[in-house]
């Protein structure tokens, strides 16, 4: 199994996350260091896009597709509930954060008009905090379990000091304590890339 991955993108590390998560053994092709890594993914993914993961035969492509795949070839520890329900549920929130948060912070990363990169960082901004009490509720967002939306969320937390989104603890009390537990676990250590660690040097 290998998983073509970017150096500083928010989508491998997602992927990254659950592949560590799971203690998966694959190799990580960063396609910044590899010329022919690149070429091989334009014949991969008709997107020359990462994440892209390739098992065997089987190639995948984009990060919903990827995570979903890695949880159910190795189901343990199960990243997602069995029951439809609570599943449902997830992907619910999973839908809110990639529209709340998550294209908010594309836009962050790939825009270069100031005012729309402003009104993202504050929607982005005001929509979490606006959250804080849904963290408080469980020791997870939504579950008593790690889940898939975890893995979403907390790849794109870890970088709000690199995209100028600031949450005071007053603020956001809950997220803030839920933010030091994830970033201290050593799956969410071990997904982190060289240019990935220094988003949060010096804090």
């Amino acid at each position: 199994m290998a998983l073509y991955s970017s150096e500083n993108c928010l989508d491998c590390h997602r992927v990254r996350f659950v592949l560590a998560e799971k203690g998966i053994n694959v190799e990580i092709i960063h396609v910044e260091q590899d010329r022919a890594a690149s070429a091989d993914l334009a014949e991969l993914n008709p997107y020359g896009e990462t994440p892209t993961l390739v098992d065997k035969d089987l190639k995948l492509y984009g990060t919903w597709v990827v995570t979903e795949y890695l949880d159910e070839r190795y189901p343990h520890p199960p990243l997602m509930p069995v029951d439809p329900l609570s599943r449902a549920y997830l992907r619910l929130a999973m839908y809110r954060i990639n529209r709340d948060w998550i294209e908010p912070a594309k836009i962050i990363e790939t825009s270069s008009g100031q005012k729309k990169v402003a009104a993202a960082k504050k929607q982005m901004r005001e929509s979490i905090i606006a959250s804080d009490d849904l963290f408080g509720l469980r020791s997870f967002l939504l579950s008593d379990e790690l889940s898939l939306v975890d893995c979403a969320l907390v790849p794109l937390l870890w970088r709000l000091p690199a995209y100028d989104v600031d949450l005071t603890a007053k603020k956001a009390p809950n997220i803030t304590r839920y933010m030091e537990r994830m970033f201290a676990r050593d799956s969410f250590k071990r997904s982190l890339t060289e240019a990935e660690r220094i988003l949060r040097e010096g804090e």
